[in-house]
């Protein structure tokens, strides 16, 4: 090539490329080296990450990975200290020790709690157990049950615990009594979709080995072995139980339902459309004891005791009227924690409020990043599983915002609150609330979205409302109702605390009825997850400016509901149940009008709606689908369905359709078409079909959740027949 064709070097670009380069990372190290204080808030974070990272495979690792990866990660940690060269490695080596130690809590977590599981259907069967929790529902009871004999089971093969609904709910009955009842029992239910809710995995850490339902009324009976109702635990179930029922009584319907959440943690009695209401105006947090509510109870018993003890003489010139309601605060918040169950979100606040009043009575009163740290770490160490549900996430991530946003303008707030009047002061207060709604509403929305699939868009004008009415009134009377209980005088207090209940409530079913007072998403993938939340941590944890880059993975992390397509076709767990979607995106259920678990699970992930128009004979509206009694042919992007009802007409649709699906054991071998029949979804569970000019894709239970500890591969009829 001649030379004067040869390009121009410019010789300053490397140089000016270079500089750059070294200007950002020394900026980006200046910043890290800057805020070394905060270096320690990621440590649940990383705790955090192996532990999603367990849940995360399909399959279950080998028990020498965790411990060859803390001691790797440790050995790296002793490296950057003795060799000078590689001591800016500290923090990564740090950071894969604590990733691989939360990686190994979870598996052990998982061996420890290993009980028999059910392998199908049993029952009718006679069940002698130790009744353990009693939990009234809108319509029936449920029980937990720790049984020590099942009929046609042996004793290897029992659960630990199984769960029985009754039809109609049963008086008098306290946990640590010993019950025989009769009751059909049935493994824990898998997803119904790839993606969904997995009941499955939540029964295996509580060791819940069964569920179903009893035939008639259990009786009690006497106690073996002279076991009974003396545990510690049986004794707080039973107190609970006796709370639940006290309150009931005094509040009955949704009143005491609500009123039984606030004061012993008990939702299930909640009617749905109530319960509905609550979510979707942005109130679910009242209806669930954390830090709302600890922090209420907490105050409350401070500054009551503190002034009881001020009017005392002889304790107020010897003792710290402080310190000693700071001590009685922490009984009393305690006892609440035991009183709610002791749930994910009632540790945590517990925790905090703990900490706070231990600083109290040692002069150390703080609030802070550190603090929550300390919380999530205490939580995940006791159950790392909670650590991927959404009661964990939404309340550690509703507090870190708080906590985030307040640091940044506590300078502000104090200077606006020093000479503020009882006006200003009333409008700082309402301003508090509507800006603490708005950073949880911000701060939980990933989490509301991944889990729930909807968002309040009303949330801050309903809290604005009802989080005053709730804190000044509804709360004071609940403690003063458990004081009031053991004189059997609680409803002196009980009824006015439903007086503001109800007047919640009307908030919540007034917002909820406004026009698009909620949204609906289809589901976030978990990539989108990881990136908003690594996103949100990095503006939460940071104080520079550099904190803001943050909002990139945020941004990237809610770009991925862009590329969420829904399945066109979905199949249940035992293949009766066919729902196709509409061309108006809406689902069709071959049987159903909603109510169903399994069709309210299709939908809620879809962000759909059910369409009823499943044709019998004819076409569907949109002409997408055809049924003439025995087969019904769904046509979707250039691809033809069948759904068949008799395994004679299998053979036909193979050679027509480039999917079949029959609700039966066809055993038949499609050629140029897909097959899925009861046998494969009894194999691998429901499925999830998506089609496309291009080909179908087909995903199942199975294959998104693999073969771990909790999930059940299904018995051979020749072992089934064996029992």
């Amino acid at each position: 090539m001649p030379s004067d064709l040869v390009p121009a070097w410019d010789g300053d670009a490397t140089p000016v490329s270079t500089s750059a380069r070294r200007g950002v990372a020394s900026w980006l190290i200046d910043n890290l080296t800057g805020e070394r204080g905060r270096w320690p808030l990621w440590l649940p974070a990383y705790m955090g990450a192996g532990i999603g990272a367990y849940f995360w495979l399909t399959l279950e690792p080998p028990y020498w990975i965790a411990p060859a990866g803390l001691v790797l990660g440790g050995l790296a940690c002793i490296a950057t200290r003795r060799v000078p060269r590689f001591a800016g490695w500290l923090m990564p080596a740090a950071a894969l020790a604590i990733v691989f130690f939360g990686f190994g809590l979870a598996q052990l977590q998982t061996w420890l709690v290993a009980a028999p599981v059910i392998e199908h259907r049993l029952g009718p069967v006679e069940i002698t157990g130790k009744l353990v929790s009693v939990d009234p529902l809108p319509e029936g009871t449920r029980l937990v049950i720790a049984p020590s004999t099942i009929e046609r089971l042996s004793a290897d093969r029992t659960p630990v615990r199984i769960r029985v609904r009754l039809r109609h709910g049963v008086p008098n009955l306290i946990p640590g009594e010993w019950l025989k009842l009769r009751a059909v029992l049935m493994p824990p239910p898998g997803p119904a979709m790839p993606g969904a809710y997995d009941f499955q995995r939540r029964a295996w850490f509580d060791r819940l080995g069964a569920v179903g339902f009893a035939l008639g009324a259990p009786s009690v009976v006497p106690a073996p072995d002279g076991s009974g109702p003396s545990r510690l635990w049986a004794l707080i179930e039973a107190t609970r139980t006796n709370v639940t029922a006290r309150i009931h009584a005094a509040l009955p319907g949704p009143t005491g339902a609500i009123a039984s959440a606030l004061i012993a943690g008990e939702t299930h009695a909640i009617p749905p459309q109530d319960a509905g209401a609550f979510r979707d105006a942005g109130l679910a947090h009242i209806l669930v004891i954390a830090g709302l509510h600890m922090g209420m109870v907490a105050g409350i018993v401070f500054f009551g005791l503190r002034a009881i003890l001020a009017l005392i003489p002889f304790v107020a010139l010897r003792w710290s009227t402080k310190k000693c309601a700071a001590g009685g605060a922490l009984l009393v918040t305690f006892l609440y924690l035991l009183l709610s169950d002791a749930t994910v979100s009632s540790r945590r606040a517990f925790i905090m409020c703990g900490l706070m009043l231990l600083g109290v009575m040692l002069d150390r009163v703080t609030l802070s990043a550190r603090t929550l740290a300390y919380a999530a770490i205490a939580i995940m160490v006791l159950a790392p599983e909670s650590a991927t549900g959404p009661s964990f996430q939404m309340s550690f991530a509703a507090v870190a915002g708080l906590v985030a946003s307040y640091e940044a303008l506590r300078p502000r707030l104090s200077a606006w609150h020093a000479h503020a009047g009882r006006g200003r002061r009333i409008a700082l207060y309402l301003f508090g609330i509507a800006l603490t709604t708005v950073v949880t509403t911000v701060a939980t929305m990933p989490f509301t979205i991944y889990h729930f699939n909807r968002f309040p868009l009303y949330s801050v004008l309903a809290n604005i409302v009802a989080v005053p009415i709730t804190g000044f009134w509804i709360m004071p009377w609940a403690v003063v109702s458990c004081v009031l209980m053991p004189f059997h005088l609680e409803a002196l207090a009980l009824t006015p605390m439903g007086w503001g209940i109800n007047v919640v409530g009307a908030i919540a079913h007034g917002v909820t009825s406004l026009p698009g007072a909620v949204l609906r998403v289809p589901s976030m993938p978990p990539e989108g997850l990881v990136l908003l939340a690594f996103g949100g941590l990095w503006l939460c944890v940071w104080q520079r400016s550099w904190r803001l880059l943050g909002l990139a993975p945020m941004a990237a992390g809610y770009a991925t509901l862009l590329f969420v397509t829904p399945p066109t076709v979905l199949i249940s767990n035992d293949a009766k149940l066919v729902a196709v979607r509409s061309a108006q995106g809406d689902y069709m259920p071959s049987h159903g009008h909603g109510g169903n678990w399994t069709e309210d699970s299709w939908t809620q992930r879809a962000a759909a709606t059910l369409d009823a128009a499943w044709p019998r004979r004819g076409d569907s509206a949109d002409g997408r689908l055809s049924c003439d009694g025995a087969t019904c042919v769904y046509k979707a992007e250039g691809r033809t369905v069948e759904i068949v009802r008799r395994r004679d007409n299998v053979a036909a649709a193979c050679g027509s359709a480039d999917l079949v699906i029959a609700p039966v054991a066809a055993h038949y071998n499609c050629s140029g078409a897909t097959l899925i029949d009861s046998v494969d979804t009894w194999k691998r569970g429901g499925h999830a079909v998506w089609l496309s000019p291009d080909g179908i894709s087909i995903e199942s239970v199975k294959d998104w959740r693999g073969s771990r500890p909790w999930t059940h591969d299904p018995v051979p009829r020749r072992l089934r027949d064996a029992d």
